[in-house]
């Protein structure tokens, strides 16, 4: 659905953008947070020592808030903006605003962490965005790393994808050039209580996808808690369409495979 701007959120947009973000060509709407909230959120992850604790507590914020698609603003023929949007998400910009967050030391600091994880560079173009789960791990996306084959334990397969071609030789996304890319997946029937012991709580899950040009289907948020394995996401699912907690390997019966990337 497009991303509009109720009277609030423009309110909102022009405290933020003229004070505490201070970022030009930006959109913002909070949802149901205020500054002092948020900037309570990054303090008190900061608290945390590991990465991944720190990934799993800033996304418990968000649990129950709605799914929604298509938020971000810019294609191969409209300018792209840089929409910060706490109202909704899809699996992707769940992703990219807690690892933003993650990374911000106080909440001046979120809107230059979100250019820079969503961007390459932080250059706020339609052709610089990371559309692909896998632009995390290059380039300059050091901060991230791809756990896959350690996890794997021997189980992985590696696979080269021409990420953004399809079989017919049309694009997935027009105006983004077409990315050859040597990745790993973990085949779902090859994963066990063992395997899934190798995860970290935090780490960042693709669900691979077997379909030409493209990397993962889904994406999510791993999350130990005793002897259960959690995949925290957006899910578009009828009938739920909110941010969600369920089992890992419920939600994989019938994918293709796993994809692991950890915060360093």
């Amino acid at each position: 659905m497009p991303f509009k701007l109720t009277l609030l959120s423009l309110c909102l947009f022009c405290l933020i953008s003229c004070a505490a973000l201070g970022a030009e060509q930006t959109l913002v709407n909070l949802g149901r947070w205020s500054n002092p909230e948020l900037a309570q959120i990054i303090a008190t992850a900061h608290q945390l020592d590991a990465a991944g604790e720190q990934i799993v507590e800033l996304s418990s914020h968000f649990i129950s808030t709605p799914y929604v698609a298509d938020t971000l603003i810019g294609d191969s023929q409209k300018a792209e903006k840089l929409v910060i949007n706490l109202a909704g998400f899809d699996c992707f910009t769940l992703l990219d605003t807690i690892e933003a967050l993650r990374r911000a030391s106080e909440l001046d600091d979120f809107s230059k962490q979100l250019r820079q994880v969503r961007y390459r560079d932080g250059k706020v173009t339609y052709p610089n965005r990371r559309h692909f789960f896998s632009d995390w791990v290059t380039g300059d996306s050091a901060r991230i790393a791809d756990v896959t084959a350690a996890v794997g334990q021997g189980r992985a397969q590696v696979v080269v994808k021409q990420l953004n071609l399809k079989n017919d030789g049309s694009h997935w996304l027009p105006g983004v050039k077409v990315a050859r890319r040597e990745m790993s997946y973990i085949p779902t029937n090859k994963i066990d209580m063992e395997l899934l012991s190798a995860l970290q709580t935090g780490d960042y899950l693709g669900i691979y996808s077997d379909h030409a040009g493209l990397d993962v289907s889904h994406t999510g948020v791993l999350v130990k808690a005793e002897d259960r394995f959690i995949l925290r996401h957006a899910s578009s699912r009828k009938g739920v369409r909110r941010v969600v907690d369920i089992d890992l390997l419920e939600y994989l019966q019938g994918k293709p495979g796993l994809v692991v990337y950890r915060a360093r």
